[in-house]
């Protein structure tokens, strides 16, 4: 792909635009040289304005999502994408968040333009593990983790019980859930089953791949090994989650 077609997709301006920043002088290699538009020249040595050309397609990201802000792309409030560079929104292919989480839900966020991976993550069949953390209005009554546990709970209005989840009580009303299906608002509907309310809510891990020290509202690109760790599986947890 030509350079002015590829920064151009990256969502740096229309091609007329990298065009004249290619005149400019705007578009270096790592050593600061400047570079022409028909040049031959890997994506990662590339910089715009001395700062490192963004990944090129199939770009991965991590954010921790702060509450007050919804998973859209247009939205009367603040949405996810405003807390990235404006030239994330116009990339092409574009960038998607992997599922969602409600304005009320702060945490563990991803983003790819990677159309195969997104669906890979969410499909149900791939099983990649959610792992979230609640503070509850009410004490636990202690059933909860055999319930959940049991593949038999029916959300109201739904017909097909949900999958074996497990539930560890982290105090009278603190617990983390993890969870292979991504259901609407399903954590919160899994404690209104039990006649409690979630008060906070935080996804604190896909698969193995954690917030890490991402502060609210920080994101940042995922390597090969951090995608390798969405895929880990935690199945021996949920076998050992105990049965009702």
């Amino acid at each position: 792909m030509k350079l002015v077609k590829l920064i151009a997709n990256l969502g740096y301006g229309s091609r007329k635009d990298v065009a004249w920043m290619f005149r400019e002088g705007r578009i270096t290699d790592g050593d600061g040289e400047v570079l022409y538009a028909d040049d031959k020249v890997e994506p990662a040595r590339i910089h715009v304005d001395g700062e490192p050309l963004d990944p090129p397609p199939g770009l991965v990201l991590a954010m921790h999502k702060p509450l007050g802000v919804t998973c859209s792309r247009k939205d009367p409030g603040r949405v996810v994408y405003d807390l990235l560079p404006p030239r994330y929104r116009v990339r092409e292919p574009a960038l998607s968040s992997v599922g969602r989480l409600d304005r009320d839900t702060s945490g563990l966020l991803l983003f790819t333009d990677d159309g195969a991976l997104l669906h890979r993550i969410i499909s149900p069949r791939a099983e990649v593990t959610k792992v979230y953390e609640a503070t509850l209005a009410q004490d636990l009554r202690g059933d909860e983790a055999a319930l959940f546990a049991s593949g038999t709970l029916l959300l109201e209005s739904e017909t097909t019980p949900l999958a074996p989840a497990m539930l560890e009580a982290l105090g009278p009303r603190h617990a983390r859930l993890t969870v292979t299906e991504g259901r609407y608002h399903q954590v919160r509907r899994m404690f209104a089953a039990t006649g409690n309310h979630v008060e906070t809510l935080e996804r604190v891990a896909v698969g193995a791949l954690t917030l890490g020290d991402l502060a609210a509202g920080a994101w940042r690109a995922l390597g090969a090994d951090d995608v390798a760790r969405i895929f880990v599986a935690t199945q021996d947890a949920l076998a050992k989650a105990p049965q009702a």
